[in-house]
């Protein structure tokens, strides 16, 4: 094998393996909502009451799912990773610590029993828009 091809297939060897590091490592059957850069995919998603949704960051930076507090059907049990019961504190302790943080090829799921929107957030890309909502239905 001559350098230039050598180098061409080393090249496209490191990557491929690169990719699979930058995307958390998980495919699509792993997940139902995805956390890219900046965005939940699909931002909207619609499930039965008693259905679990998993998330799954398949991005490369750190990301939380929280439940807005006060937007989500008042007898729906708060949501959010790192198991907080309020938007308040899983900002706190996600500022203070970077706790309820998602790492690439993390997941975190939740299970709605109560019908309605139920919205929710990045917290530390909340500025950019990184919102999303699940709709539950009967």
């Amino acid at each position: 094998m001559d350098r230039r091809s050598f180098l061409t297939a080393a090249g496209t060897t490191a990557m491929v393996a690169l990719s699979g590091c930058l995307d958390g490592g998980l495919s699509d059957a792993d997940f139902d909502i995805g956390m890219s850069q900046n965005a939940f995919l699909p931002e909207e998603y619609e499930v039965s009451v008693g259905e679990t949704v998993v998330w799954g960051n398949n991005g490369s930076r750190g990301h939380t799912v929280t439940a807005y507090e006060g937007t989500i059907p008042e007898s729906a049990e708060y949501f959010a990773s790192g198991g907080y019961g309020d938007l308040e504190t899983a900002r706190e302790e996600w500022h203070a610590t970077g706790g309820g943080n998602i790492s690439p090829g993390g997941t975190y799921e939740h299970t709605f029993e109560v019908p309605g929107r139920h919205n929710y957030l990045c917290i530390p890309h909340e500025p950019s828009g990184m919102v999303g909502v699940i709709v539950v239905t009967e």
